[in-house]
């Protein structure tokens, strides 16, 4: 009978246990409720808890309850513990004694106070989770206000941890209890910081500043000893919850590089673990080093957004390896690994964010392009990345090497040639401008259009002068080559050419032909592109006034159109004209008129100077382009600023004041905001406050830098500007502002191209970038240079294999692998771009 009872006992002490755990199981998530002797007595050192004291239950109370009690289970996980203290209403202690206590709630570590919460304050469950945990990791997570504060921690930090920065619009959001949920697990392995200043935010570069949402910036001071160099910030893309930024600290906390020699099926990492695609970027042991930088340049590019690992083809021996020089390995489970041939980093980049699918690159036209940090700072260099995908007709343009070069110069009457540079940004901006002329031109006989890369042909362009890229000329059979030294876009790039293809000066022998030069009718195919002809007259003695004139013309060829009359009637047209010779005749066929010029000075730089300044406009509107034509002049501008075009009574007074004598002083002109919108940055720079369109101001550039504006209140008139004008030469005016007077200089120093492109690298190297000027590179690529001959003899054992000229590593991949097709075969795609 015992034994029965025994086991009756145990099942029943079983089921009691159970039941308990059930029971503890469903109120883990339930208020407790406690008395304040309960309470007090139940405090342990270093538990934290949240404790609300209650007596009356207003609706406005009972709201705060539901919340404070839906959090319990989200506090708990942290260790703090979740009170509601009923006091009685004898009760006159120090929390349960005064009404305005009763509207806190209070955040205990043992029986220390930590802080009082206002319960307006915890809204809600993430309001409750954000305070309590900020005020628990108060020393733990620093808040800041400036950008100097961020600078200073930084400097403290470096060498020795990293720096987790996050703006939140407000506290108690729920991106503030992501962050500090985060910095509660690795607020011990990172330096967390916090702000809800939006103007921190923007000073660290955040990309919506007219909407700041919360961000993330992980800030890699650990990598930095020293304190002269700045901590690298690499955003969080995703928003800011909790799942998110544990995925995106470990991530931050992976190698950069990782390296590998094994077969990359049996490769894993927590970038594969994460759900992230693994980059291997394939080496060998003669180009180790820069293949290293180059696959550290990727890592950066991509970190946060895929790994990137450096596999040694000497390690595994794989035939695959030796045909590719990237392979792409996806967390899919099962899915093969891709083995690609890849001619730059950017490629690289486009395969991790979806752009190639397989193995060709498509268009993702949802891509955003703004995540890419590494050409922001550059608008023309945007403008390439964004359009690297568009493939552009080069079948129309010739590409010529050193051995095709001379002999296509003899091969029509006009060979224009482009030399770039395939990895420079404003080469290929460039590019798609010649593309674009090519297909004007295409069909147009005698002009055929030709492209250098001198990247891989130096030799050709340091023969041809080529200094700088990208440089357009235009070669004649038996005659110099003119240098396009214009605007880089299409249309004026055209425009160059169809007139650089006539002959100047024309030479005229009639006074029939004479009047039909000035009329139009001599080239009227070209007669788009100009608008003004200039004829030189000339009396048949005035030999050395006429051969400068000539040379005058060849100067210009391809920006004005000239013509020659050296006639022993040269006179009845000096007569005709009013003018003594030798003399300028132009004609304006927009004004419908021909205006007369004595030559008073005859050498050729005086009569390029006399025709440019004849060209230009008494009245001009500024645009980007004759801008430096205008500012040559270094006269002050009488500059009006309009949203549109001008009117007939105002471009009248303006036109007055332009042509009234004695204001050859200074320039009058105007700018059309809407033709011109750079303009509006101009108004900016000259006023903190633009005053309304239209606006007419003086600006003296080349003495002072002072602006003045026009009162506003004015109308503008020819007298109302002219007695503002003596104001202001009498003193009696404040100017808007003051510019500076240091020189426009290039933000950078040049970079020494040529000496860059000397050395020829072996094969598989992943090319070499030379820094501005330091001596250290130029001793590498000093050293490189010796290892010329090498390569040229294995150049002739191998005809198909190309050597390929020093690169930046971040942007071209072809020296890692053995180059496949001959310079002569035409590519399937532009992948220049």
């Amino acid at each position: 009978m015992l034994p029965q009872m025994n086991g009756w006992v145990s099942c029943f002490s079983f089921l009691l246990l159970c039941t308990y755990y059930m029971a503890a199981a469903r109120n883990a998530n339930t208020l407790l409720e406690l008395s304040p002797q309960e309470y007090f007595s139940s405090l342990q050192p270093g538990r934290a808890s949240l404790v609300y004291f209650s007596r009356d239950v207003s609706p406005g109370v009972r709201l705060f309850l539901e919340q404070l009690e839906n959090s319990v289970g989200a506090l708990q996980d942290y260790g703090i513990s979740v009170v509601k203290v009923n006091c009685l209403k004898e009760d006159v202690s120090r929390y349960c004694g005064k009404e305005n206590a009763l509207m806190k709630a209070y955040l205990f570590r043992g029986n220390v106070l930590l802080r009082e919460f206002p319960t307006d304050a915890l809204f809600d469950v993430n309001a409750i989770v954000a305070n309590t945990l900020f005020a628990l990791l108060f020393n733990e997570v620093k808040y800041i206000t400036t950008l100097v504060e961020l600078q200073n921690l930084e400097n403290s930090l470096k060498g020795r941890s990293n720096v987790v920065f996050a703006y939140v619009p407000a506290i108690g959001t729920p991106e503030h209890r992501a962050v500090m949920e985060a910095a509660f697990v690795y607020g011990t392995a990172h330096q967390f910081v916090l702000t809800t200043e939006a103007a921190l935010a923007k000073d660290i570069g955040h990309e919506d500043s007219d909407a700041l949402s919360a961000r993330l910036f992980f800030c890699h001071c650990q990598r930095v000893p020293d304190l002269t160099q700045p901590c690298r910030r690499t955003p969080m893309v995703q928003s800011l919850a909790t799942l998110n930024i544990h995925t995106y600290l470990k991530l931050m906390a992976a190698p950069i590089v990782t390296e590998v020699a094994e077969d990359p099926e049996k490769v894993s990492t927590v970038h594969l673990q994460l759900g992230l695609p693994l980059v291997f970027i394939l080496s060998q042991k003669e180009t180790y080093e820069v293949d290293k930088r180059t696959a550290e340049f990727v890592a950066w590019q991509l970190l946060g957004k895929a790994g990137v690992a450096l596999l040694s083809r000497d390690s595994v021996h794989l035939n695959v390896l030796l045909q590719s020089n990237i392979a792409l390995k996806t967390a899919e489970e099962g899915a093969p690994i891709k083995y690609l041939v890849l001619e730059d980093t950017d490629e690289i980049i486009a395969l991790v964010e979806g752009e190639i699918k397989g193995e060709q690159i498509q268009e993702d036209e949802d891509e955003s392009d703004n995540n890419d940090q590494d050409i922001q700072d550059d608008q023309v260099m945007e403008a390439v990345y964004r359009d690297r995908k568009r493939e552009l007709p080069l079948e129309l343009i010739r590409t010529l090497t050193e051995e095709t070069f001379n002999a296509a110069l003899m091969e029509t009457a006009h060979m224009v040639v482009l030399f770039y540079a395939s990895w420079e940004a404003v080469s290929l901006a460039m590019l798609q401008s010649y593309v674009e002329v090519a297909i004007a031109l295409k069909g147009t006989q005698g002009i055929s259009l030709a492209k250098v890369n001198c990247w891989d042909w130096p030799d050709v362009c340091m023969k041809q002068n080529v200094t700088q890229f990208p440089i357009t000329k235009m070669y004649e059979k038996g005659a110099r080559s003119l240098t396009y030294t214009g605007m880089l876009g299409t249309a004026e790039l055209l425009r160059f050419l169809r007139l650089s293809s006539i002959s100047c000066p024309v030479k005229l022998t009639t006074i029939e032909e004479v009047d039909e030069y000035l009329s139009g009718e001599v080239h009227a195919d070209s007669s788009s592109y100009h608008s003004t002809s200039v004829l030189g007259i000339f009396h048949p003695r005035m030999k050395a006034a006429r051969e400068a004139f000539v040379e005058a013309g060849n100067m210009l060829r391809g920006y004005v159109t000239t013509g020659l009359y050296a006639e022993d009637d040269a006179l009845v047209l000096a007569r005709k004209y009013a003018v003594p010779l030798p003399a300028l005749l132009l004609a304006r066929r927009d004004d419908h008129r021909i205006d007369s010029v004595p030559l008073s000075k005859q050498s050729a730089l005086d009569i390029v100077r006399t025709i440019r300044s004849q060209l230009l406009e008494t009245f001009p509107e500024i645009t980007v382009e004759n801008l430096p034509d205008y500012l040559s002049l270094e006269k002050p501008l009488l500059i009006l600023f309009n949203d549109g075009g001008l009117n007939r009574r105002v471009r009248l007074e303006m036109l007055s004041l332009a042509n009234g004598k004695g204001h050859e002083a200074f320039l009058t002109c105007w700018m059309n905001l809407k033709n011109t919108p750079v303009g509006r940055g101009v108004l900016k720079a000259y006023f903190s406050t633009p005053p309304p369109l239209p606006l007419l101001a003086w600006v003296n550039l080349h003495s002072g830098g002072q602006v003045f504006a026009f009162p506003s209140d004015q109308s503008v008139t020819e007298t109302n500007v002219l007695a503002w004008l003596e104001k202001l030469k009498a003193g009696l005016e404040i100017p808007s502002t003051t510019l500076s007077d240091e020189a426009w200089k290039p933000p950078l120093p040049a970079y020494n191209f040529l000496r860059m492109m000397e050395a020829t690298l072996p094969e598989f190297t992943v090319h070499t970038v030379y820094s501005r000027g330091g001596t250290d590179d130029l001793q590498q690529a000093e050293e490189v240079s010796e290892e010329k001959s090498t390569v040229r003899e294995e150049q002739v054992e191998e005809p198909g294999l190309e050597a390929e000229k020093g690169q930046s590593p971040g942007r071209d991949l072809r020296g890692t692998v053995p180059r496949l097709v001959g310079r002569e075969k035409p590519p399937k795609r532009h992948t220049e771009l």
